[in-house]
């Protein structure tokens, strides 16, 4: 297996993992990262699709399916009504801290058959790597 396979199927475990979370708590893993970003406070819509590497109409559909659970509202901007922002209902906002919070506690698991010199590396490495990714990492749950 060369280094790009290894990636391919960490990324398989992990999802796995997450999905069975996001399951757990009657959520899709997209809904379910959704509400982790915005979480903390709304969004724009463009950002958000941008964020999630979706399409407006793709974005504008996921939030359509999770605005009729009552997880998420829409609501415009205060400095430009043209402007949508997307924010977590206080159902959303429960549902959404504790996908972030099962999802860091049993995410690491993956690594459980590591050493624990291996486990501080990987953990190092991944911190790392969202590092240099420019994804803001929320480190509140």
């Amino acid at each position: 297996m060369d280094y790009g396979d290894k990636l391919f199927w960490l990324s398989v475990l992990i999802q796995r993992k997450y999905a069975e979370i996001c399951a757990e708590l009657d959520l899709t893993p997209m809904q379910a990262t959704l509400l982790c970003a915005i979480k903390d406070e709304p969004r724009r819509m463009t950002y958000l699709a941008a964020s999630m590497g979706m399409t407006k109409n793709a974005l504008s559909q996921l939030v359509d399916r999770t605005e009729r659970r009552d997880l998420v509202n829409r609501v415009s901007s205060e400095q430009d009504r043209r402007v949508i922002m997307l924010g977590v209902t206080p159902a959303g906002k429960v549902l959404a801290e504790s996908v972030y919070a099962e999802t860091a506690k049993r995410l690491p698991s993956i690594a459980d058959g590591l050493s624990a010199d291996d486990q501080r590396d990987l953990e190092r490495v991944a911190t790392a790597v969202v590092a240099a990714s420019g994804v803001r990492a929320s480190t509140s749950s």
